[in-house]
């Protein structure tokens, strides 16, 4: 080998090993953009500060069901606010689902470092605070988007809601992640995995997952997979629709044609009452 040659490797092999410092210790920076800007409640919705497990407030967005529907527990991208919650949970709010947006450390003016762990608290204090307003978790469905769908599906797992719904989930973060970066060792690097096909494995409550065919973010292949290692899913595909399929109305339109399939956000028939004279003679 020749000296230039070598000097050429020497100088790759520098290049790989400092692109996979920066990949160890910036991974949290790439992860979470975490959104500084702090929006105001869409229309219908009120703030509320709640407190985590860790001493850390937290600014959700909450708007209270009809009479007879169930709460809708959202969690957003990683890019995303509450303000694209709000859009991404229109169609559902419009029909007297109630709407907890939920949110994260790191995000939107709230205190704290984003992590996989920190989510799941902060998703655990937006469950706490519906059984504070007497709504039990049979009484709520859980979704979430992108790494949304990492603590939907553990909040799935720990609090059993009548439905998931998951919009361009990954099988876990370490999977997408080896999709996007295929020449790194990330399972060596990622501190945070969010093993969505693990859990969903081991559940049953129904999960509908939605998925775009043209998704560059989080492969279809992806949700596909997902879909066939939980125990209890709908798959929609849809044809040519990327990473934002859960701010479209077609997907939110039939997220609400299946929890209706489901028996959930379906008006209940109310029998009329008999007269006294015929009640008592049947």
């Amino acid at each position: 080998m020749g000296v230039i040659a070598f000097r050429i490797l020497v100088g790759i092999a520098a290049a790989y090993l400092a692109t996979l410092a920066i990949l160890f210790t910036l991974q949290g920076r790439f992860i979470y953009p975490a959104p500084e800007v702090r929006h105001a409640p869409a229309a219908g919705f009120e703030e509320v500060e709640l407190l985590t497990p860790d001493g850390l407030d937290l600014t959700v967005h909450w708007r209270a069901p009809e009479v007879g529907k169930p709460v809708v527990v959202w969690f957003h991208g990683n890019a995303s606010s509450l303000a694209g919650s709000a859009v991404e949970t229109a169609v559902l709010a419009d029909k007297g689902y109630g709407v907890l947006l939920a949110s994260y450390r790191g995000y939107g003016g709230n205190a704290g470092d984003p992590s996989e762990q920190g989510f799941y608290d902060d998703g655990r204090t937006a469950m706490e605070f519906l059984a504070e307003q007497g709504i039990a978790p049979e009484e709520t469905v859980i979704g979430g988007t992108s790494i949304g769908s990492g603590t939907a599906t553990q909040m799935a797992e720990e609090y059993s809601p009548a439905a998931l719904i998951l919009v361009s989930p990954f099988t876990s973060l370490t999977d997408a992640a080896t999709d996007a970066l295929p020449i790194f060792p990330v399972k060596l690097l990622l501190r945070d995995t969010y093993d969505n096909a693990a859990k969903l494995s081991q559940m049953d409550v129904p999960v509908l997952i939605q998925h775009g065919t043209a998704d560059n973010v989080v492969a279809f292949g992806s949700g596909k997979a997902l879909s066939e290692a939980a125990k209890n899913a709908t798959l929609q595909a849809y044809e040519d629709a990327g990473h934002d399929l859960s701010f479209t109305r077609e997907a939110q339109e039939a997220q609400a044609l299946w929890l209706e399939s489901k028996g959930l956000g379906v008006e209940p028939i109310i029998q009329p009452e008999l007269p006294e004279a015929v009640s008592e003679e049947s």
